[in-house]
């Protein structure tokens, strides 16, 4: 049971526990590409087993969102979860504003990471640093808005869509967006609906509605890497790949040339045998997979598990 499985996480579920439930199920590894906050719904794709293994080549890609933004109140964790810290009077908007803000605030800007985070100082998560009231300096990072669309919705609300790079926190948009209206906000509501090539469309609508006989929301390893450049071997080629012989590399005439470009490798069915990378020193094995056809055929690939 070796693949990505697209899930639609609930709202008021933590992602840790959709990957709880499915594991349950599939009896195997199991873990989430992208945390979902807890209050946050939809797309949550699974590594499932063997796939668990190119996470890395998956969690770069670009993700969609659509929600709703509060304008004049913000609240110390940045979405409707938290305390209100702060209000201010609400702005008068027309399509024009919108449009505006639409064009200012999409391509690359400067986000400074929120306080409720992952992300670690001194080894400890900013979250509980938060929770104790303590906070501290964050460095900006670059992220991109490649896509934004604002609609005046309720007394007070802006629906949206979003398309952004890896990293890019929308609670922190979603309080940027108000202070550039002369107000302060907070994320309302979360819904992801894209992740690189993953669709909600095609997820299951829960962890507990997953059929593991089914091959509803699931996506071989080949599938789920078929937004990387690939190369097909021969039977001996491949024979040198799964023994680790990194010479062969240098031989079979591999794409890309800029470091840290990743090339999948497939054996003559066409079936994953490893995912190679270039580096300064030449191309190296990132991920090599055995040779068992169950592992990733395009076929249905899950079993009831007993």
């Amino acid at each position: 049971m070796n693949g990505i499985l697209q899930v639609c996480k609930p709202e008021g579920m933590t992602s840790a526990e959709v990957v709880r439930r499915v594991k349950r199920r599939a009896h195997v590894k199991v873990g989430h590409l992208g945390t979902l906050d807890p209050f946050a719904s939809g797309l949550l794709p699974l590594c499932i087993g063997e796939a668990t293994k190119i996470a890395q080549f998956l969690n770069q890609a670009d993700k969609r969102y659509e929600g709703e933004i509060a304008l004049g109140t913000a609240t110390d964790t940045g979405d409707r979860t938290g305390s209100v810290v702060a209000t201010a009077r609400l702005p008068e908007l027309g399509d024009a504003d919108l449009a505006a803000l639409e064009q200012r605030f999409t391509g690359e800007y400067e986000q400074t990471p929120p306080m409720y985070s992952a992300l670690k100082h001194k080894g400890v998560p900013l979250y509980r640093l938060a929770r104790q009231g303590i906070e501290v300096a964050r460095a900006a990072r670059r992220v991109e808005i490649k896509e934004l669309r604002l609609r005046a919705a309720a007394p007070g609300f802006l629906s949206f869509e979003v398309a952004c790079s890896k990293g890019t926190y929308v609670r922190v948009l979603a309080e940027d967006l108000g202070a550039a209206l002369g107000t302060c906000a907070h994320l309302a509501s979360l819904r992801r609906t894209r992740f690189g090539s993953f669709d909600l469309v095609d997820a299951v609508p829960g962890p507990d509605s997953w059929d593991p006989a089914s091959r509803q929301g699931f996506l071989s390893m080949r599938e789920a890497l078929a937004h990387l450049p690939a190369l097909q071997l021969n039977a001996a080629a491949c024979a040198s790949v799964r023994l680790g012989r990194r010479r062969v590399l240098a031989e079979i005439g591999l794409p890309g040339d800029r470091d840290g470009d990743p090339v999948v490798l497939l054996d003559p069915e066409s079936e994953v045998v490893a995912v190679v990378v270039r580096s300064a020193e030449g191309w190296r094995f990132g991920r090599v997979f055995q040779g068992d056809p169950s592992l990733h055929a395009t076929g249905p690939v899950l079993s009831t598990a007993e």
